[in-house]
């Protein structure tokens, strides 16, 4: 009997010990991420923003102290869960009403948009030889709603969480060049608040991105390049079951590979929080703008600490090697993108 109650006890010790290697996991990756958020406080980190900030201190703290194995439960945890849930809060942003009503002819216009951005990343990394996998996930979150769709696809097309944190990283720090050197442009460029705000909804990377660049061109130009960079959030769902297809052939045809493509139940969650607040919370049930301001900074702030999870992961070493070329290629890619859509304006 003694000697059952003292493995029951270090069975409980063993479990208590998992718990509290979650708990502080997961409370690790909010720490970061608070400090990401007083860092992109600070004049001039304010420009690149708390999700970035926070990767940065991620990274650098990988770099120092090394991976901390000890929590690893609870980061890797926040890394995958909380993305999930912070992608599935993200569906509240989306207003389908609004872009099927208004939207329709832009739709068509992102769509195009979404095409070339990938086609053209894939192009570009087979020409200087970048890696495949970042590139994707780059010409994914270029054309589409940076940071958020990459974190969409990058389990479907079973991208590891260091060409994910990367990938996050280059397009936060992208799109924040862009974005300011469209503001610096708007007042000498030749065409209407309207015009700029289509420009700046169809071409640049997160809704954050296009907010900022959008807000010089009043309410009318903001509003404008928010619908236009809403139709592109809209199509994120079907490309991801574009893309399940994909690899669900790309498998088929490759039977020495794992065929197995974990479904990605937290779509149907972001189309389910889509409907929800366009036709519930939007018409039936109006939620407040505290409430509304509410779920969106905790939206925020679970996508930033499932992002410090991804940071964790990155060795500046694999870094310098596989992610200057891909980065060359995202560049291209946007300038071509944002002098095409500007053409066609």
């Amino acid at each position: 009997m003694t000697l059952k109650n003292t493995q029951k006890n270090i069975e409980s010790t063993k479990q208590l010990s998992s718990q509290m290697a979650w708990v502080v996991g997961v409370a690790f990756t909010f720490f970061i991420a608070l400090l990401g958020y007083v860092l992109s406080i600070v004049p001039g980190f304010s420009l690149i923003g708390q999700l970035a900030c926070a990767i940065i201190i991620a990274v650098a703290y990988r770099q120092i102290f090394g991976y901390p194995e000890k929590i690893r439960q609870g980061i890797h945890f926040s890394s995958k869960r909380l993305l999930r849930v912070a992608i599935i809060l993200y569906g509240l942003k989306l207003n389908i009403n609004l872009v099927l009503s208004d939207g329709l002819g832009l739709l068509l216009l992102d769509a195009g948009v979404i095409v070339f951005a990938i086609f053209t990343m894939l192009g570009l990394a087979k020409l200087c030889k970048a890696d495949k996998n970042i590139s994707l996930l780059l010409g994914v979150g270029t054309g589409v709603c940076g940071a958020a769709a990459i974190a969409a696809v990058a389990p479907i097309v079973k991208s590891n969480e260091e060409d994910t944190a990367i990938s996050v990283g280059i397009i936060a720090l992208m799109g924040t060049v862009f974005a300011i050197t469209y503001t610096i442009l708007w007042p000498v460029l030749p065409i209407d608040a309207i015009q700029y705000g289509i420009w700046s909804g169809t071409s640049l990377h997160e809704v954050a991105h296009v907010a900022l660049a959008g807000a010089p061109a009043g309410e009318n130009g903001l509003a404008i390049a928010l619908l236009s960079k809403l139709g592109r959030v809209f199509l994120l769902v079907p490309l991801c079951f574009i893309f399940i297809a994909i690899m669900k052939r790309k498998n088929k045809d490759n039977k020495s590979s794992d065929a197995s493509i974990e479904f990605p139940w937290f779509l149907i969650g972001f189309i389910v929080c889509s409907f929800l607040g366009t036709y519930v919370f939007g018409q039936y049930i109006p939620m407040s703008e505290n409430v509304m301001e509410g779920i969106s900074t905790s939206t925020t702030w679970l996508l930033t600490a499932s992002m410090v999870g991804l940071g964790l992961n990155v060795s500046l070493k694999d870094l310098r090697a596989r992610a200057l070329r891909p980065l060359v290629a995202m560049t291209i890619t946007s300038v071509l993108l944002s002098i095409i859509v500007y053409i066609i304006l």
